[in-house]
């Protein structure tokens, strides 16, 4: 009979095998970012690191991609918030239960494209507009795709993560059995704001917390839609990586890696810190 430490056992095994990969890919690229290995390399150096934490344009992705990926998440979240407090019902039964799978089957480059040739100066809706005489120039629709503030980043994202998003919520609010305690707060005299905002919400955006993280850690370290609909400058963050890495200047390869881990180094300081945030105010409530 297999014993209760032999069931950790195996599982602290093979949680070291998931994570050895990923170990071994940033030791890589940690003695490849310091000139220790590689192809040009002259011997330890942190000049590779100098140059990419004084590099303006570097933090400018770095931050422009969180702003993007909080955007979108609570552009979503409100979405889905709406969508499961209000149509909870018909999330569970009828055609709005079916239609909203439909956009989980969209990769994200067809999402991307789909954007691009709904929102871009030439696509559905700037023609619509000038042949309906709203605008009197095409050139006049304004700029939502590859433009400096990532519209169409958000758009796409906003797109993708929504549907996800609600399903999570319409699991929660069911498994939590909220209308319960929504009945129950309206009996003893609540209305309906101090049922939303004292019962609903607490509960759907406590148990989805984490959720949201990853669903903010996903929109920050996506590359397929960024690449469609961004822009040069800035650029989200592993467009810039990608971009670095892919040069013919092989000087820039070990930049690319301590980009990088920088990068890897900032998702994790997100994970932990949120972590630790909703650990010290579980405590203030206990």
């Amino acid at each position: 009979m297999i014993s209760i430490k032999q069931i950790i056992s195996w599982k602290t095994a093979l949680f070291i095998l998931m994570l050895l990969p990923m170990m071994l890919g940033l030791g890589y690229g940690l003695l490849y970012s310091f000139g220790v290995i590689g192809l040009l390399n002259t011997g330890f150096t942190t000049e590779h690191w100098s140059d990419v934490l004084l590099n303006f344009n570097f933090w400018k992705s770095l931050l422009f991609s969180f702003g993007i990926g909080l955007i979108s998440v609570g552009i979503s979240l409100v979405i889905a918030l709406w969508m499961v407090v209000n149509w909870h019902h018909d999330l569970r039964k009828g055609k709005l239960s079916t239609l909203i799978y439909l956009p989980l089957a969209f990769p994200a480059t067809v999402v991307g494209f789909f954007i691009f040739q709904s929102f871009s100066k030439t696509g559905f809706w700037s023609r619509l507009l000038y042949q309906t005489g709203v605008i009197s120039e095409i050139e006049d629709f304004p700029s939502l795709v590859n433009d400096a503030y990532g519209i169409g980043i958000i758009l796409a994202s906003t797109f993708i993560i929504t549907p996800f998003l609600s399903l999570i919520l319409k699991g929660i609010f069911e498994n939590e059995d909220v209308t319960r305690f929504q009945h129950i707060a309206k009996s003893l005299g609540a209305s309906q704001r101090q049922v939303l905002v004292k019962i609903t919400l607490p509960i759907l955006l406590q148990k989805a917390k984490t959720s949201l993280l990853l669903f903010l850690i996903f929109v920050i370290g996506s590359y397929e839609i960024p690449l469609l609909l961004g822009r040069q400058n800035p650029k989200m963050i592993t467009v810039a990586i990608v971009d670095k890495a892919q040069r013919f200047n092989l000087d820039d390869i070990p930049q690319a890696y301590a980009m990088a881990i920088v990068y890897v180094l900032f998702l994790l300081f997100l994970f932990f810190g949120f972590q630790r945030l909703a650990k010290l105010k579980t405590k203030a409530y206990a």
